[in-house]
């Protein structure tokens, strides 16, 4: 039986050692997860899309990847930019938009991570909470660590616990409805978009869970990072597995 084609949303990297011109790539972890789950990653290079070509795009897709990384333009969701706000790139975030946009209309499968459940709150008209440390959660806060203390330096992640709503798409991906996570943001989701609904949070309130509402819809975003800790915890790995289940 053939693996299914799995596109993971890629981004662009400066020249370097690895190659003297600039470089498409996607996170390993991530390739290696969806490998783990029976799929075929191919990383998609970020590009102007319109709509009708960012469907024809996915249409050969049995699911779609967006990953974690850097922060989305505010511009995006009617704010300024405030001062903890890191490595925008406005282009790159209009190419995932199409790419959800698209994923939508198809119903393509599609699971988004961290950075991913944040863009796709945004496309769907949402807004963030651009630093979460400006957050005052009363006498939770500071109970949750979302982020390792380099930040945004370096390979660490911070781990805390999360409850998902029982009988969602989330829960039964997972298998469960209490996660240990792996985390790494400094950002969250404020308002909730379009479609969307919250089937997650950590103990502080802070949303950690997405789903879209639509019939026929399987689309998942998650504010943790499944696949770093998916060798070890069957839990997040069951979150990859479901994605290629999915396109079965």
């Amino acid at each position: 039986m053939s693996r299914p084609l799995i596109a993971v949303a890629g981004r662009i990297a400066a020249a370097g050692r690895v190659s003297r011109s600039e470089i498409s790539f996607a996170g390993r972890v991530y390739l290696d997860a969806v490998l783990r789950a029976g799929g075929e990653p191919l990383t998609l290079t970020p590009r102007e899309l319109t709509h009708e070509q960012a469907v024809e795009l996915l249409s050969g897709f049995g699911a779609l990847v967006l990953m974690g990384g850097a922060d989305v333009d505010p511009q995006l969701y009617g704010q300024q930019r405030q001062p903890h706000v890191y490595g925008v790139n406005h282009e790159q975030d209009l190419f995932e938009i199409a790419l959800v946009h698209a994923a939508i209309e198809l119903k393509l499968p599609t699971l988004a991570v961290c950075r991913g459940i944040q863009l796709v709150n945004v496309a769907l008209g949402g807004t963030l909470i651009q630093h979460i440390g400006d957050i005052d959660f009363g006498d939770l806060t500071g109970v949750v660590e979302h982020a390792p203390g380099k930040f945004p330096a370096g390979q660490d992640f911070a781990l805390h616990d999360v409850e998902v709503t029982p009988r969602t798409k989330l829960s039964k991906a997972l298998g469960t409805t209490s996660a240990r996570v792996a985390s790494f943001h400094h950002q969250g989701i404020d308002q909730v978009g379009k479609g969307l609904k919250v089937v997650a949070r950590s103990l502080d309130g802070l949303v950690e869970g997405l789903e879209h509402g639509g019939a026929g819809q399987w689309l998942i975003g998650v504010q943790w990072h499944p696949e770093d800790t998916a060798t070890s915890d069957l839990h997040q790995q069951a979150l990859y597995n479901a994605l290629i289940a999915q396109t079965q």
